[in-house]
């Protein structure tokens, strides 16, 4: 597992290299946890991360920063992480809400204008 992060002012982006799993996952958490009160946005690139279990859900769901109102997102998902991700919205889309984590999801009901 290699992490990088980066802080810009109220924005942070944590880069994840090697598969997420709970062996992983207290790393990743405390990189997270160390992030400056500041940061208010959160953004997770799992573009070097080609496998995720439920460890990753725990992260992405679940994740412990400095801020209480830090949102977070995601990008940079090959196959198998999206279709984790994917599954477990398909199977509580309460609980695990892309439309929070992924930038580009629209909200569910929405409906674009017929033009």
């Amino acid at each position: 597992m290699y992490i990088t992060m980066t802080v810009d002012g109220t924005f942070a982006r944590i880069c994840v290299c090697g598969e997420i799993d709970f062996d992983s996952l207290p790393q990743l958490r405390s990189a997270a946890a160390g992030l400056p009160e500041q940061v208010s946005d959160l953004h997770w690139d799992l573009t070097g991360t080609s496998f995720m279990d439920i460890a990753g859900l725990h992260l992405l769901f679940n994740t412990t920063t400095s801020s209480p109102d830090c949102r977070s997102t995601v990008t940079g998902l090959g196959r198998q992480p999206l279709w984790l991700l994917i599954t477990a919205a398909d199977a509580n889309p309460a609980v695990f809400d892309l439309c929070r984590l992924l930038p580009d999801i629209a909200p569910a009901g929405f409906r674009p204008a017929v033009v």
